[in-house]
């Protein structure tokens, strides 16, 4: 019985002994290491062939484009920035008949706050009333300047003529609105336009008030305008000569001059 236990003995003394060699056993015997079972070192340790370890890295990365600089270059054309113009909103032919009165009234009551609120609401400022009056014509008139700018910013036609077929300018240049004058020049106003009883902006200043120092103003800026103080009234008169006539001396001075 001693004989098995004696070959055990040299077996695992001579197992024990390859195994300080480095040899793997000799039967394949199970291992619990992963180059056992795929025949190859693991990252960092030594493999048991005593070969020096394999060290796995990352393979190479494949080359990528430049990448596209956020900014463009300096000569490169900048995208244009498009600004959308106010656009009201579309009305009935009803609702838009009814918004225009309201503006038209709102215009007549010098009343800007309401004047801007229709103009959003979709107001047409060249919409006229029974008796040929717009939001504008009116303004213009009578000398509303605020509500003059709003219906100049939201696209009055200073060619409209009113019940008389005058521009705005001309009832303006009769009452002495110098501020209102200036701001109808500006927008572009014919200033040589004639109505339909014959007269210019410059004639009303002369006919219709009394030669005072808003319708000295006022003629200066019709004159530096290019105002022709050489058309005449229905009488066949010129400007000057009605100056003359009436007695308004500094006006009169002022036409010799131009």
């Amino acid at each position: 019985m001693r004989a098995p236990v004696l070959w055990t003995m040299t077996m695992t003394t001579l197992l024990a002994g390859l195994a300080l060699a480095g040899c793997a056993p000799v039967d394949g015997g199970s291992s619990s290491s992963e180059e056992t079972r795929t025949g190859t070192a693991t990252e960092g340790r030594p493999s048991r062939s005593g070969a020096p370890p394999t060290v796995l890295t990352e393979p190479p990365s494949r080359p990528t484009s430049p990448a596209t600089p956020s900014n463009p270059p300096p000569d490169a054309p900048l995208p244009s920035a498009t600004v959308s113009p106010f656009e009201p909103p579309a009305l009935s032919p009803e609702d838009q008949a009814d918004v225009d009165r309201q503006l038209i009234l709102a215009a007549k009551a010098n009343d800007p706050t309401r004047v801007r609120q229709l103009i959003d609401a979709g107001g047409n400022v060249n919409a006229k009333d029974d008796l040929q009056d717009s939001a504008f014509l009116y303004a213009g008139a009578e000398g509303f300047n605020e509500v003059l700018q709003l219906t100049l910013a939201a696209g009055a036609d200073v060619r409209s003529t009113n019940r008389y077929g005058g521009t705005a300018l001309i009832p303006a240049s009769e009452h002495g609105y110098v501020e209102t004058v200036s701001i109808l020049i500006a927008a572009g106003t014919d200033v040589d336009h004639v109505n339909n009883l014959g007269w210019t902006a410059l004639q009303e200043a002369i006919l219709l008030n009394d030669g005072g120092p808003n319708q000295v103003e006022v003629v200066r800026q019709l004159l530096e305008a290019g105002a022709d103080p050489d058309i005449r009234d229905v009488e066949g008169r010129t400007a000057l000569q009605n100056a003359e006539r009436l007695g308004f001396t500094a006006i009169a001075d002022l036409l010799r001059s131009s």
